[in-house]
């Protein structure tokens, strides 16, 4: 069930046309959240797909990234986060769902 509301959350936040120009995972305990925003309209689904940049995170922890209870940095240095892979990308993704 937080996988779909996850997989809602990033979807109506990225819109049609995010800017990312990434391809972003999120690896959960329930499953990934794979976002192609190399394409426009954005997709977004819940296949395990090599991507630019992976975030390993629960479910539960990353709707609170999302929301804004949880600080991306203090989630990383406390390894409730971890990135795998372009450091550029997590920046992106990072300000995109920051500014909500």
């Amino acid at each position: 069930m937080s996988l779909q509301i996850l997989t809602d959350r990033v979807t109506s936040m990225l819109g049609t046309d995010s800017g990312l120009d990434a391809t972003v995972k999120f690896k959960t305990e329930e499953g990934n959240v794979f976002i192609n925003s190399k394409v426009v309209p954005n997709t977004v689904s819940n296949e395990d797909l090599d991507a630019d940049c992976t975030f390993e995170v629960s479910t539960k922890n990353a709707l609170k990234l999302i929301d804004g209870d949880l600080n991306a940095m203090m989630a990383y240095m406390s390894g409730k986060l971890k990135i795998d892979g372009d450091m550029g990308v997590a920046m992106k993704i990072a300000k995109t769902f920051g500014g909500q």
